[in-house]
């Protein structure tokens, strides 16, 4: 009796308005909460696998107009050198003459672990293609307002350079050394690159630095009427640059290079020079933003030792790659040589396996 009565009030149950009513309404919502909760939970790794939280903008290691108090003692963030000069729309490293040089530097030295600086540039001038120079660099370095050769800074230099070179050293020497080269070594420029110096690496001015580049790509750049920006990130010891020169407002990857680390308490500086050619190398803005980054316990442990000196974790396979492009013309003759000679032992090996093959199987069958 009491099983039958219980299965009795079960089935009333079943059959009672507030149960259809939690079937029809609550689940379908409980299911809405579920996929809403894995949405979130797809969102928060994506986030994380980007590696980006949040960004926020630096006013301290940044500059932009008016440019109030650049240059004036003590009454800026910012420090003129050399022939640079604060007009209301930019600030010229260079004027479009020949033999000059001028920087600008931060008086502050940078702390933040993770950063991104967007650099509003304009590169402009009278000369023709191949007939202007030299070009400018954006710094982040133990050294500051010091004047050398490097696009206006000091050479053996400690820290990190992205060069927006617009004139083509190395043709002066191409004929000399034209059996070291390839039909895809050639750099069209302008060509932006970026390099780590130690304090004991020399840039090589005559090849334009193409020995101590991390990477590069060519961005024409010169005499546009639309703005162009250079985009710079370091985060998690990764070096990434992008370009955004057409006008279009979208950044194009130009170097994107893991296991560079740079110290902290380095300056940002910007620096331009001319030599026998000249442009006019105008900074409109220099942005710097924090990156707030997830990282795991394990990468946090892996990061507590300070890093005292610029170096970049594969250095040698981008030499590698740099032996490879220097390939002569007798190397490149022989390697193709010997490869279609490959290529015809293993069509000749095949087709002597395949009539074996042939043959046997023919045989079976009698």
């Amino acid at each position: 009796m009491a099983a039958a009565s219980s299965s009795r009030e079960h089935y009333k149950e079943s059959k009672s308005p507030f149960i259809l009513i939690f079937r029809e309404k609550i689940m379908p919502c409980k299911s809405y909460l579920i996929f809403a909760f894995l949405i979130c939970t797809v969102s928060r790794c994506f986030a994380e696998d980007d590696h980006e939280l949040e960004e926020f903008l630096k006013r301290e290691y940044s500059l932009s107009k008016p440019y109030q108090g650049v240059g004036s003692l003590g009454s800026s963030h910012w420090e003129l050198m050399g022939d640079a000069m604060v007009t209301t729309d930019q600030v010229r490293l260079t004027p479009d003459m020949q033999s000059r040089q001028g920087a600008i530097w931060s008086r502050i030295p940078c702390n933040l672990k993770d950063w991104e600086m967007q650099v509003h540039f304009k590169i402009h001038g009278q000369g023709k293609k191949n007939l202007n120079g030299d070009g400018l660099a954006i710094w982040y370095s133990k050294e500051r307002m010091q004047k050398g050769p490097v696009f206006g800074n000091m050479d053996n230099f400690t820290g990190l350079g992205v060069f927006v070179d617009t004139y083509p050293n190395e043709e002066k020497h191409l004929e000399a050394q034209r059996k070291r080269y390839t039909s895809r070594t050639p750099r069209i420029f302008p060509f932006v690159l970026a390099m780590v110096g130690n304090g004991s690496i020399s840039y090589d001015h005559e090849r334009d630095g193409r020995s101590t580049e991390l990477g590069g790509c060519n961005a024409m750049v010169r005499n546009l009427k639309h703005d162009t920006f250079l985009f710079i990130r370091y985060v998690r010891h990764r070096l990434t640059v992008m370009i955004d020169i057409d006008g279009q407002h979208e950044w194009r990857d130009c170097l994107d290079i893991p296991g560079v680390r740079l110290p902290q308490g380095y300056y940002f500086g910007a620096s331009a020079i001319t030599g026998d050619l000249s442009d006019n190398h105008d900074i409109i803005s220099l942005k710097l933003y924090q990156l707030t980054v997830f990282r795991s316990q394990k990468e946090e442990e892996e990061e507590e030792d300070e890093i005292t000196i610029p170096s970049v974790d594969n250095m040698d396979l981008l030499r590698l790659g740099e032996n490879e492009e220097g390939m002569s013309g007798i190397s490149i003759f022989f390697t193709v040589l010997f490869s279609i000679l490959g290529c015809i032992f293993l069509i000749v090996i095949g087709l002597v396996v395949y009539s074996h093959w042939t043959e046997s199987r023919r045989k079976r069958f009698y």
